[in-house]
């Protein structure tokens, strides 16, 4: 038995997610029954980042055990081979096999992309959000700067989410234009669900001139999803980079 990784990337336009639910088309179900068919057993991957609807992602990485005599680097080209071309394998690899991609240390970094034109564009509307309005990006990277840090960023996560505590570490914010577009890029050690689409939707606010960016620092305090920017559509956010350490005895 070993255990293979995965490096994937995916248009997650027409899937309810990674993760496997009922009644809905997921990159996981996609993965595990391209896996199953192409190697002949039963494969459940074990992912690193459960990205939402509508979400995209450039690196996302997963984990499966085998018994298979495929060579681990022969595994990519071959499931890309029975997947549909809104998915790709960027590298299969053979890993250590305690490795759990959910348990080592992690740095993640998310895009969340604006359109900023007199008029929506056509060309690349499922990977950016139309904001017709004017944005000053120079008072959003102000208030982006008091993300920095740790802080529990529970009015940056849905309401009833369940998860043992809200307290994340957000390393870096930053917000770029170029031309008609503004990028929002957020690194952080993890994120809640929502958190970096509450994030954009919070800095758009005060880039319209509807909050003040030192407003976000009482956002943060109030602990209270109803303080914070609403939830920008999911088309807007790629997952970027995912670095971890793998745990080696």
């Amino acid at each position: 038995m070993k255990r293979i990784m995965l490096r994937v990337a995916y248009d997650g336009t027409a899937y309810n997610g990674w993760q496997i639910q009922p009644g809905g088309t997921t990159i996981e179900g996609e993965l595990n029954k391209a896996l199953s068919d192409l190697l002949e057993e039963e494969i459940a991957v074990i992912g690193a980042s459960r990205t939402d609807a509508g979400v995209h992602a450039l690196c996302n990485v997963a984990v499966f055990d085998t018994d298979t005599r495929i060579a681990p680097e022969r595994i990519a080209p071959a499931l890309n081979a029975r997947l549909t071309e809104d998915i790709r394998i960027q590298e299969s690899r053979e890993v250590a096999s305690d490795f759990h991609p959910r348990k080592c240390p992690t740095r993640k970094t998310y895009e969340y992309r604006i359109y900023t034109g007199k008029y929506e564009n056509p060309i690349g509307r499922q990977y950016a959000h139309f904001v017709y309005v004017p944005l000053d990006e120079e008072k959003m990277q102000k208030a982006a700067e008091y993300l920095v840090g740790e802080h529990d960023f529970k009015s940056f996560c849905v309401a009833k989410a369940q998860v043992l505590t809200t307290v994340r570490t957000v390393y870096a914010v930053q917000v770029k234009r170029e031309g008609s577009y503004l990028t929002i890029r957020v690194s952080g050690s993890g994120f809640l669900f929502n958190m970096v689409r509450i994030i954009a939707g919070t800095l758009i606010e005060v880039g319209r001139g509807s909050m003040e960016p030192e407003q976000v620092k009482a956002i943060l305090e109030a602990k209270d999803r109803q303080a914070a920017g609403p939830t920008a559509p999911a088309r807007g956010l790629t997952l970027i980079s995912l670095e971890f350490c793998e745990k080696r005895d």
